[in-house]
């Protein structure tokens, strides 16, 4: 299976095996990057739409978004879910 990396992720230096594809990914590429949709869902439903009067409102308002997602696991299953991965 290849490592997918973002292009613009610092690359570290190491050798990489024969039997291992490095492959870059383009960034914000939803299909490729499932937690693409994590965000986008947190963004859609508990931060947009918000103005936030400091950094810490801004933590404390993300940190209650992903407490409540994963209060949902069966919404988290259904964001990584692919269509196009069950022939549908």
């Amino acid at each position: 299976m290849p490592c997918l990396t973002p292009p613009d992720a610092p690359q570290p230096k190491l050798h990489v095996p024969p039997n291992i594809s490095i492959v870059t990914i383009p960034s914000k590429s939803p299909e490729l990057n499932p937690q693409e949709k994590v965000w986008q869902f947190l963004r859609d439903n508990w931060l947009s739409n918000r103005v936030f009067g400091s950094y810490d409102e801004i933590v404390d308002q993300c940190c209650d978004a992903w407490n409540r997602l994963v209060d949902q696991p069966s919404r988290i299953m259904s964001l990584g879910l692919r269509a196009w991965a069950h022939g549908s």
